[in-house]
């Protein structure tokens, strides 16, 4: 059930709370949008109405005798999102990562949601392992056209409000591909993957079911 409520309490999100504390791309890369909101997305109250019946049978489930692992037998979703910096001359929120205390101030509403994320894999480069973001069609469109227009600016990754990394927009960025080193242990990876990707599963059948 805690997966039913924090995807809930996250898909009612838009907005930066500011409480703040595989497989290879089709081209290498070094290591949206801008503000673009002309794709559709899947209408929120739909999905939350989804979720909570979802929940309802669960509930159910859990009082009409089924065992008690297989009834709350869940993950921890993992929301993730990022942020474009700011220009010198907007006005951004300060965030600091981790691990190096960098610190970057950036734009108040994320550039990718997490209904834009389609897959997520660990990636190999030469610098070490590091976090592979595929977007969906309209996504990784609205990404390629905001990497032409805020090149030399950094996107920051958010996840679950938490910021763990940035990289620097240094090239267009075609085919929805995103590669990003988060400042966590290598060996949370695999199990960040693992979530990013049943989370990801989950909101785009939430959707799938929403348009019916």
């Amino acid at each position: 059930m805690m997966l039913l409520h924090a995807i809930r309490d996250r898909a009612c999100r838009a907005d930066l709370s500011f409480q703040v504390e595989g497989r290879a791309p089709a081209r290498p890369q070094t290591a949206g949008r801008s503000g673009v909101e002309s794709r559709s997305r899947p209408r929120r109250s739909s999905v939350l109405q989804w979720l909570v019946g979802l929940a309802t049978i669960v509930f159910a489930l859990a009082g009409c005798g089924t065992p008690p692992n297989e009834a709350t037998q869940d993950y921890a979703p993992l929301v993730a999102r990022f942020y474009l910096e700011a220009k010198p001359d907007e006005s951004g929120v300060a965030v600091t990562l981790p691990q190096s205390g960098v610190t970057i101030a950036v734009a108040p509403k994320p550039v990718v949601v997490e209904y834009d994320i389609a897959n997520a894999e660990i990636a190999q480069v030469e610098l070490g392992r590091c976090l592979l973001v595929q977007l969906n069609g309209a996504a990784a469109r609205d990404l390629y056209r905001l990497s032409v227009t805020a090149n030399g600016r950094r996107l920051v990754l958010a996840l679950n409000d938490r910021f763990v990394g940035a990289r620097r927009i240094d090239q267009a960025l075609e085919g929805g591909v995103m590669l990003i080193f988060v400042e966590l242990p290598d060996e949370e990876l695999p199990a960040l993957v693992g979530r990013l990707k049943r989370t990801s599963a989950d909101l785009a059948e939430a959707a799938r079911k929403a348009r019916k």
